[in-house]
């Protein structure tokens, strides 16, 4: 051990508990993504339009957004272990069961219920990791998080895909979820090191909310704050996400598959930048200036590629270099709202705050769309870049409203 950092690394125990949570969040956005490949082949089967299609997705996510914050209040009081092994169960029992789906309604129901355990993993890995994890370590440690949900965003829709066109979608879903309960029961004998119970890991942080529990936290303006501001960036990074093949084959003229390529590097940069931003994380004192540093260099850069006629080569560096930025904002972000959370309530407060993300993804495909339907693609870029500048008055809100004192007040 000598010559170590033993505050700088991460402790056996600390690395055992990462497995788990990291597992369980990748599950969970491998099957977020598991059925918009499979779009297609429903269409076809289940004679249905895109548009109904499209409420698959919609319908996990919408349920997932709701339910998160009650999972949040369930966990904070009876602890995580017991949720986190049936969310995965029944997220996985979810997509299973629609291989057996022969109407539209049925797979609407499944997803429904999918979306349901899928509504565990936020609230219980915030939680387990500010109890579990040191604080000097908390930043690395939410950006390793982020980095595992984003493998599973790019996990889902290839495997999937191979699976539906080796041996067709119904078998290729049952296997797929089939594994997924499967693997639920390894993290049933893994969770035996979560704590039973959670709790803020060190002394009472110094940016949390005081004073206030239960309803009156969630609607205290700074909790709002960093619920908008989850929804707002999150609107920003979807928006891109969603549109970038589009504008950049409409504006820049690139074939389609070069388009693709260009947001796979986007992706990989968000993914990237999700690790650098844990290290800013912990070795920044500042997080909420740093957070907005990030954020208006990303606007700058997306600002530029809406504005700018570029090389194609100057446009693929750009956009790994914004997703980059954008990514390692997540992680300081994600300490901050832990900073914000009174001990013992930090399930309820990120169950609650990352509603805004399923929100933003839901609130984002109009508005972007209408830009491209006037024939104005590349304000895709502008627009993105607006919202990434205009998140930065919530950003600073929540330091704002935290400031203020507030009466001691609790409200269950």
């Amino acid at each position: 051990m000598s010559g170590r950092d033993p505050e700088g690394r991460f402790t056996a125990r600390e690395r055992e508990v990462l497995g788990v949570i990291c597992f369980g969040h990748f599950l969970s956005h491998f099957y977020i993504l598991a059925l918009p490949p499979l779009f297609l082949l429903w269409q076809r089967g289940f004679h249905a339009s895109y548009a109904e299609l499209g409420l698959t997705v919609a319908a996990m996510s919408a349920v997932t957004a709701i339910l998160q914050t009650p999972v949040g209040y369930l966990v904070d009081r009876h602890g995580p272990r017991r949720f986190l092994v049936g969310g995965v169960a029944l997220m996985a029992a979810g997509i299973a069961l629609m291989g057996f789906a022969h109407q539209l309604w049925q797979v609407l129901a499944l997803a429904a219920l999918s979306g349901v355990g899928n509504a565990v993993i936020h609230p219980v890995d915030y939680a387990v990791l500010t109890s579990a994890i040191a604080p000097r370590r908390i930043g690395r440690a939410f950006g390793l998080h982020i980095f595992a949900g984003n493998l599973g965003f790019a996990a889902g829709p290839p495997v999937v895909a191979a699976l539906a066109g080796g041996i067709g979608w119904r078998a290729g879903l049952l296997l797929a979820g089939s594994l997924g309960v499967g693997l639920a029961l390894v993290l049933l004998r893994a969770s035996r090191i979560l704590p039973a119970a959670v709790h803020l890991a060190g002394p009472h942080a110094a940016g949390a909310v005081p004073g206030l529990s239960g309803r009156a936290l969630l609607l205290s303006a700074p909790i709002l704050m960093f619920l908008a501001f989850y929804t707002v960036t999150t609107m920003a990074a979807a928006g891109l996400q969603a549109w970038m093949v589009t504008v950049l084959h409409q504006a820049h003229g690139m074939a389609l598959d070069l388009a693709a390529s260009a947001l796979t590097l986007f992706t990989l940069g968000v993914a990237a930048g999700v690790l650098a931003g844990g290290w800013i994380a912990d070795h920044t004192p500042n997080r909420g200036r740093a957070t907005a540093a990030l954020l208006v260099a990303a606007a700058g850069v997306i600002l530029f590629l809406g504005l700018a006629p570029l090389p194609r080569p100057a446009i693929f560096a750009l956009l790994l270099l914004a997703g980059l930025l954008l990514g390692a904002s997540r992680t300081p972000r994600d300490v901050l709202v832990k900073e914000a959370a009174p001990p013992g309530q930090m399930g309820k407060v990120f169950g609650f705050v990352s509603a805004g993300l399923p929100l933003g993804q839901a609130l984002t495909p109009a508005p972007f769309g209408l830009l491209i339907d006037a024939g104005r693609p590349t304000l895709v870029f502008v627009l993105a870049a607006a919202l990434l500048v205009g998140s930065l008055a919530l950003l600073g809100a929540t330091a704002l409203f935290a400031a203020r004192p507030r009466p001691a007040l609790a409200a269950e």
